[in-house]
Formats: C-alpha cells, sequence, structure tokens
C-alpha cells in the first residue's frame, strides 16, 4: 500500500527544479544557434559558398571570403594536435600506470593546473618567449643548419608570429585536456585486462602496449578530438602569435589568420549590417565545426566507458 502514495509534494517540486535547470543548457544551445542563424542569413544571401570558399575578405567591396582564416585555424589546431598528442600520451601513461601513487597525484595536479592558466597569459607569454625564441633560433636552424628551407613547409622568411607560433601554443594550451581525458579513459580499463597479459609473461610495457592501449583506443581518440576542439576555438592567445594576416598559409613559418581572431579583430569594428552579418555567418562554421567534433570524441569516450563497464 505505501507503493501507492502519492509522493512529497517537496519531491516534486525538486523534481521540476532540477528538470528545469538540466533543459537550461540545450534552450541555451539551440536559442544561441538560431540568432547566429538569423544574424548571419543576409551575408548567406549575398556571398553564399564564397563564405567558405573565397578567398578575399573585401569590406568595402562586400566580398567576404573567410577560406583563409578556416585554412589557418585547420593549420595551426592540427599542428598543435601533432605537438601536443604525444607528449599527453605520455603524461597520460606515466600517471595511470607506470609512476608511483604519490607522483601520480603531484603529476595530475601540476597537469590539471595548466588548464585553469587564462589564454591572455599564454598569448604573453607566446608574444615574449615563443616568438623570439622562433624567429631568433628555431626558423634560422630550420632553414639554415638543416637546410630546410627549400621545403615548402618550411619556407619563407622568420617573423616570429607564424602558424608555427600558434601551434605551438596551442599544444601547451591542449596538452592538460587531452592528457585528463586520457587518463580517465586508461583508468577505465578493467584491471583483468593488465592480469590476463601479465599472467601470460608479458612484460610492463608490453602489457601497457598490447593489452592496454588497444582496448582504450577509441576513448584516446576522442580525447585528442577534445583537444581539437579546444584549439579550433581558442582566440586572445592565437590572436597574439598567429601574425594576424589574411593570406592562406603555404609554411609553417607564414603569418596567419583563424576564425576567431578574425572575429576578435573586426567584430567590435564591424563598419556595417552586411559586414556584421558576414562575421556572424563565419562564427556559425566554427561554432558547426566545434559542436562536431565535440559530439565525436564525447561518444569516443562513452564507448570506451561503456564497454569497461560492461567487463
Amino acid at each position: 500500500m505505501g507503493a501507492h502514495r502519492s509522493r512529497p509534494i517537496s519531491d516534486v517540486v525538486y523534481q521540476l527544479c532540477i528538470t528545469a535547470c538540466a533543459l537550461v543548457i540545450p534552450a541555451l544551445l539551440v536559442l544561441l544557434s538560431a540568432v547566429i542563424a538569423w544574424a548571419a542569413w543576409p551575408a548567406v544571401q549575398v556571398a553564399g559558398a564564397e563564405l567558405v570558399v573565397g578567398v578575399t575578405w573585401d569590406v568595402a567591396n562586400n566580398r567576404f571570403g573567410a577560406f583563409p582564416a578556416l585554412a589557418g585555424t585547420l593549420l595551426s589546431s592540427m599542428l598543435a594536435l601533432v605537438l601536443a598528442t604525444p607528449l599527453a600520451m605520455a603524461v597520460a601513461i606515466l600517471s595511470s600506470e607506470l609512476a608511483p601513487q604519490r607522483v601520480r597525484t603531484a603529476l595530475g595536479f601540476f597537469v590539471d593546473l595548466l588548464a585553469a592558466i587564462p589564454s591572455v597569459v599564454y598569448g604573453l607569454w607566446g608574444l615574449l618567449v615563443v616568438v623570439p625564441a622562433l624567429r631568433l633560433y628555431v626558423m634560422p636552424f630550420v632553414s639554415d643548419t638543416l637546410q630546410l628551407g627549400g621545403l615548402p613547409m618550411f619556407s619563407g622568411p622568420a617573423y616570429g608570429t607564424s602558424v608555427l607560433a600558434a601551434g605551438v601554443v596551442l599544444a601547451i594550451m591542449i596538452l592538460p585536456y587531452i592528457a585528463s581525458v586520457s587518463r580517465e579513459v586508461l583508468a577505465a580499463v578493467p584491471r583483468s585486462q593488465r592480469e590476463a597479459a601479465l599472467a601470460l609473461g608479458a612484460t610492463r610495457w608490453e602489457m601497457i602496449r598490447d593489452a592496454v592501449l588497444p582496448f582504450a583506443r577509441s576513448g584516446l581518440v576522442g580525447g585528442i578530438m577534445l583537444g581539437l576542439g579546444r584549439a579550433l576555438g581558442e582566440t586572445m592567445a592565437v590572436t597574439m602569435v598567429i601574425g594576424n594576416r589574411n593570406t592562406v598559409p603555404t609554411s609553417l613559418f607564414d603569418p596567419a589568420y583563424t576564425v576567431a581572431s578574425l572575429l576578435a579583430n573586426e567584430f567590435s569594428e564591424a563598419s556595417g549590417a552586411l559586414h556584421l552579418s558576414a562575421l556572424m555567418a563565419v562564427a556559425g562554421v566554427l561554432l558547426i565545426t566545434t559542436l562536431l567534433v565535440n559530439a565525436l570524441a564525447r561518444w569516443l569516450v562513452w564507448r570506451v566507458q561503456h564497454s569497461g563497464a560492461r567487463t
């Protein structure tokens, strides 16, 4: 009979409040997307596909080609992944498999602390430390000493502010995200996987390589893609070190633009309604890209955790 009693009014009110708070997040996302789509529609009608494939950004003549910014965004983000992923994987393996417990705790704390540093601080560090180091030492060394200046990837003068500088700064910024997710994914691997490999005579490294990493592959890829989503949307740090030149980069030494830096530099000084609409359209492209990347990353991480729970 007690099972059929009506629920207390406090439980009903609590459930309604929690449900309303939870629905705020998707509602905000839908509202944000609707506002951006509404504001971007005039530019989409005028420019059409040129917003994505055009290479000329000329506000005076209503030419809004954002392909150089999109190319700079993808190039700097992929470079950051190439630089950050090996370091993040090493940190994750060390902190979850190899290091003593005290070292694991301290290492995890310092890695997570990197995520708490404001992006403008990373930008200042990049501008005052990374850019001069690249201009005075790294770029001349790569071009002259290693004689790689003839390769398109390393051609051009050593300005310092460049895609390479943005990639280095972004790599440091996304490292804690990739390392944290990878550490949690490795921790979700069932203990039986490790014990089975060790029982068959595998060394500790062979156990990690052949039993742990393959089981966690999808989750590790998800963590990397979460880092990619973070890199795609970074604004201030990249704006300060990438050079902000609206041309398609052909070398890592070239100054470039990203979508985020384009918005940061021009949004507050938009000279007309069509210019503002074009910026909103570019923001919509960036929003769609980051949402897709993050959704796929979350699904991959969930897949690993779900597989571990079933095992």
